[in-house]
This record gives C-alpha cells, structure tokens and sequence, in this order.
C-alpha cells in the first residue's frame, strides 16, 4: 500500500513538474539587423514586455548580427516570430514550410529606397533615375546589408533595370555597409559617394537632427515597393497551445503604445499575408538573388 501511495505521489509530482515546464515555455523573437544595435535592443525589448503581456507566457528578444542570422534562427525553430525584410521573410518562409507573414507596418505597404549622395558629387536630386546615369556613371556606390530589401534588392533591380548593368559594372566600386544607419554614414563622410538605404531610417534621423544636409542630400526615390513584416512559424499553436497564431496576430495588430511605434518607426500595424511579398519573391528571382 505504501509503495503504491508513493508511486503515485511521484506520478503526480512528475505530471505537475511538466506541466509548470510547458507553460513555462519561452516565446523568442529576433529582428533583422538593419539599424544601430543599441536601438534595436530597445526596441525590441519594449516589445517582448509588450507581448509578455499580452500574450500571458515569457517572452524573449534575441538579437543577432546578420540578415542570414536571423533567418537561420526561424528556420532552425530558435525563434518562432521575426520582424524581417521583405527579402528575409521571402527566404525564411521558403525554408519554413507553413509560416506565415501576419502583421505589417502601416507604412510597409508602400515602401521606398532613397539614394543619397554626398554633396561633394554635385549630383542633384532628379524625378527619374534615367536622368542620373551620366552622374552616377563610376561613382563609387554602397548597399547596405546583401540581404536587405530597400537596402540591397529593389536598388539593384532598379539599376539593372534601367542602366542595363549590374552595379559592379556601372559603378567603380561597390560595397555593402551592412545596415541602413552605416550606410548613410558611409555617404555623408565621403567614404562612398552614393548609396542606398530604406527612407524610414533617413526621415528618423533628418527628424532627430542626426544628418548633416550639408554633406549628404537625396537624389531620387524609387517607386514603393512591399516591405517588412512580422512572420511567424507554422508550428506554434502545437507548441503553445491552440489558438495562439492569431493571439500574437491579434496582439501586434493591437499594438498603440505612441513610444513604442515611434521606435520602429511606424504608425502602426496592419493585416499581411505571404502574397503581399509576390513582387519581392519574382523581383529576387529575377535578379538571382533567389534560386
């Protein structure tokens, strides 16, 4: 009777000790890389305590150093939701059968990539990127990271595009800065003399008084484009329970806090789906970015 009493104390005991476990189950999160890490480690802290709270289970921010980080981390199943790029979310969901894109910013419906160029070039701002051929024939010219979307992407879709050359060619030097905030760095000390970055990173910046439009201006603006999400694996309902997708949907969607929206920066989140990023996935493709 006694080692049956026991027994089944143990049973019980185990049975409580996996359950506390599973509910103690940690929901982490990454983001692309694409600005100054400081911000982002603020940003993204503000939104796992946001989530934590919402969603009643602990949650976790892990940054990471590459595009190709943080892709790896989703498909490796070390993250469950990542804020990407338009191109990262392309791979990351090729990679992830049943994972979706479920929340985008107000403003990433409708992208832009700005190409800056120190003022030192003489280079002014034209309507048309046709019009700056001369001018930016053998500049020397900087991506930000290779696997950026407004950074990298739909820049060299548009240089191909219209100048009929791949920027190696057309440019006398090509580099890739690896995120948005080097980039514009890079061109306003004359490191490089043109560049790329998305135009949410430059507004921020022109409105915090971190640009010296002396050294730096915009010459053109590319054509708006579909841009970051929030992606989620298809998985995480059986890991977290039923239902738990559309609380993280629901959740995002929701998100108001004025601070933590300013941070990103966005006015807030709207629906998305993986067919929003078609454009993306062909315009990759195309330039064989994507096999």
């Amino acid at each position: 009777m006694a080692s049956n009493l026991i027994r089944k104390l143990m049973i019980s005991s185990l049975f409580c000790f996996t359950a506390a476990s599973a509910s103690a189950e940690t929901f982490v999160f990454t983001a692309i890389p694409d600005e100054d890490e400081t911000k982002l480690v603020e940003r993204f802290r503000g939104v796992a305590d946001y989530l934590e709270g919402e969603l009643n289970v602990d949650v976790r921010y892990i940054p990471v150093k590459s595009y190709a980080a943080a892709v790896s981390a989703f498909r490796n199943n070390q993250v469950q939701l990542a804020w990407f790029g338009g191109l990262s979310g392309v791979q990351a969901r090729r990679l992830v059968p049943g994972s979706e894109a479920i929340a985008q910013g107000v403003e990433d419906e409708a992208f832009q990539t700005y190409f800056i160029a120190n003022t030192s070039t003489g280079i002014e701002p034209a309507g048309e990127l046709a019009e700056l051929e001369s001018d930016l024939k053998g500049k020397t010219f900087t991506f930000g990271s290779k696997g950026s979307t407004s950074g990298r992407l739909m820049p060299e879709f548009y240089i191909r595009e219209v100048f009929g050359q791949q920027p190696e060619d057309f440019f006398s030097r090509v580099g890739f800065s690896g995120n948005h905030t080097r980039t514009l760095r890079l061109v306003e000390a004359g490191t490089y003399e043109v560049g790329a970055l998305n135009f949410q990173v430059w507004e921020k910046e022109l409105e915090d008084g971190n640009i010296d439009t002396d050294a730096v201006k915009v010459i053109w603006e590319t054509p708006p484009y579909p841009d970051y999400q929030w992606t989620i694996r298809g998985d995480v309902d059986e890991r977290f329970g039923e239902g738990f997708k559309q609380r993280v949907t629901e959740a995002l969607l929701n998100l108001d806090d004025p601070a933590l929206l300013e941070s990103f920066p966005r006015s807030g989140f709207i629906p998305a789906s993986n067919d929003d990023y078609e454009p993306i996935r062909r315009t990759a493709e195309e330039i064989g970015i994507l096999d």
